[in-house]
């Protein structure tokens, strides 16, 4: 196993917008919730600058995520989270706040680097709503391309024989660059059953919508062979259950007779880098909330 951190990581330039927090929650539907939340920011001296909601018909639950700034530009988080428990606890409310603090991002790579190129240019461009730390792979390839951006890369090569330890590796990796959440961009080994468990809602994986058919390698030549006309990917959160986390986001791109094998894993590249950014940069903005094994995504 083989570490290279650079002498000067490349951050991600600084936005100019202001910084705010958000605070999240599910709870029963009933009256008074809306009121409840807006009028405690309001009484800490708080300015609402984004609300959305959903009502779940089906679960009975309201769903919201609330954006706010501080006049005086501090959001002291603790203090926030110790006032709000009486209003918490009256309305049986799930509630996370989050001061505004940039999400911190490990990426998982193995040989396809499409995925991580389209995360470090949306992250040196600011647009990804967090800020990458890491690089890990199970092979050298990628190296170069993190490193051009600054990345510590981390090798941690895995055999059938060595994956506890290498997978031990992965969860010191993500304390010590202190991830926030794991990316598995394109990284072609299966996560054991433990370690989806440690790293629950906070690691998303990409791969082709095609799932659960087309198993397997070569999946754009079976594809072609069935003659599709619809090419995709799925981001989803990271479960035991092999693809079938709860999905965040899914792009899909029309195609035709034209396309071969080829021209269908260029256009699935295309696809599974669009939905991955997307899910990294809604979840980083605490934008996603689970729903049982769905989700509800504020975009």
């Amino acid at each position: 196993m083989t570490t290279t951190a650079p002498a000067a990581p490349v951050a991600a330039p600084a936005s100019g917008a202001p910084r705010t927090a958000v605070l999240a929650l599910s709870c029963p539907q009933q009256p008074g919730i809306v009121n409840a939340v807006t009028s405690f920011l309001y009484q800490q001296g708080h300015d609402i600058v984004e609300h959305q909601q959903f009502d779940d018909p089906h679960s009975g639950r309201l769903f919201s995520r609330t954006a706010f700034a501080s006049v005086d530009g501090d959001v002291d988080v603790a203090r926030l989270e110790a006032a709000f428990a009486p209003i918490a606890a009256k309305y049986g409310m799930d509630v996370s706040f989050s001061g505004g603090e940039r999400p911190r991002v490990l990426v998982m790579v193995s040989k396809m680097g499409h995925c991580l190129n389209d995360l470090v240019f949306r992250w040196r461009s600011d647009t990804l709503g967090g800020d990458l730390v890491a690089v890990v792979s199970n092979h050298e390839d990628l190296r170069p391309m993190a490193e051009a951006a600054g990345l510590p890369f981390h090798h941690v090569p895995i055999t059938a024989a060595t994956k506890p330890e290498a997978e031990a590796r992965l969860l010191e990796l993500v304390t010590e660059s202190e991830a926030d959440l794991v990316v598995l961009a394109r990284y072609m080994q299966v996560l054991s059953d433990d370690t989806c468990r440690t790293l629950k809602g906070r690691a998303i994986n990409i791969h082709h919508s095609f799932l659960p058919g087309f198993k397997g390698a070569k999946p754009y030549h079976q594809a072609y062979d069935r003659g599709v006309k619809l090419v995709g990917a799925t981001a989803h959160y990271v479960t035991p259950d092999l693809d079938e986390g709860p999905i965040i986001e899914q792009e899909v791109i029309r195609i035709d007779h034209s396309h071969d094998p080829a021209a269908l894993a260029t256009v699935g590249r295309d696809a599974e880098a669009l939905a991955l950014s997307r899910a990294v940069r809604w979840h980083c903005q605490h934008r996603v909330q689970l729903n049982g094994h769905r989700t509800v995504v504020f975009r």
